[in-house]
């Protein structure tokens, strides 16, 4: 059902953010298309519509979004021989109860992501040298236009470095399943590797405060000249091709624990920028400016936003 004037900071993990004009929770393909007919009714000239997942890597505007939010918690998870059907709105934690219980093997890298598989999907979020794309199999959409269902295999979808096809041409429609193939596996084995990426998030990311994950995209170190190249060498990780962190090179930089307003970059995790309690969208985007501009001239390379902008 069409709600109107909704507190976005309600669906945000940030807990920041203006309401948004029209709202729309679905949990099904069929309660989406009928809030879509019910939408052309109302809706304005501008016709905006933003879909959200679980609010992990969304800044939502303090004006707050003159359209339509919908809000995609589309579940269901099925269990196809060594595949998976599971709906967009799932989310990732239970996704990786799901594969533990049922003993299927694949998903362990992403124990203790937040968000739902939809939005990795969008994302291709990735975590320990792996990656949403490695699992995919079948993505079914919907075009918000023309409201036609839309299958693509994994090529499809075109899968790159934190991007897909759904944030580049297909950005107007929503993500209804996907098929995820994995494979059978030891559970025990499957458990401890889950909850080993489990901890290994608590203990090094600030999960006490309100916070959207990564603020910024690992920096190739392709991107880097030579001899920053040397001096950085230490810190080259794979995620899943060479990078300098960018959460080290925000470190190096000295802005550890730097305040902006009511937000601040973590003295845990420098990659994350936390709500201190009161902050709002321009405090954010003010830090992230700030960050940008000390890591261009200490190390001369331009970070790129993980979060989108709404």
């Amino acid at each position: 059902m069409l709600k109107q004037n909704i507190a976005l900071s309600d669906y945000s993990n940030y807990k920041i953010g203006g309401s948004a004009l029209y709202f729309l929770e679905v949990f099904s393909k069929e309660e989406l298309l009928k809030g879509l007919k019910d939408w052309e009714k109302v809706h304005n000239k501008e016709k905006r519509i933003f879909v959200l997942g679980q609010g992990t890597n969304v800044l939502f505007s303090d004006a707050g979004f003159n359209g339509l939010v919908i809000k995609n918690s589309i579940g269901g998870i099925k269990k196809l021989g060594d595949k998976v059907e599971v709906g967009a709105g799932v989310e990732l934690p239970r996704l990786n109860d799901f594969c533990i219980e049922n003993a299927l093997s694949g998903l362990e890298w992403s124990g203790g992501l937040p968000g739902t598989i939809g939005g990795a999907i969008r994302g291709n979020a990735g975590a320990f040298n792996g990656e949403t794309k490695d699992n995919i199999e079948e993505v079914t959409s919907l075009n918000l236009t023309t409201l036609a269902l839309i299958k693509r295999n994994k090529k499809e979808c075109n899968f790159s470095y934190r991007n897909s096809i759904f944030k580049t041409e297909a950005h107007n429609e929503i993500i209804i399943s996907a098929v995820l193939g994995l494979k059978e596996g030891n559970q025990e084995e499957i458990q401890d590797n889950t909850n080993e990426k489990i901890e290994h998030r608590k203990n090094k990311h600030t999960l006490e405060y309100p916070n959207i994950g990564s603020i910024f995209k690992n920096v190739p170190v392709q991107n880097f000249d030579q001899n920053f190249r040397e001096e950085l060498s230490q810190y080259i990780k794979n995620d899943p091709f060479p990078v300098i962190p960018a959460a080290k090179l925000i470190f190096l930089a000295g802005l550890k624990g730097k305040k902006v307003g009511g937000v601040m970059i973590s003295e845990k995790h420098t990659n994350f920028i936390v709500n201190l309690g009161q902050g709002k969208a321009q405090d954010v985007k003010e830090l992230i400016e700030i960050v940008r501009k000390e890591i261009k001239n200490k190390f001369g390379v331009i970070l790129e936003e993980e979060i989108m902008y709404v």
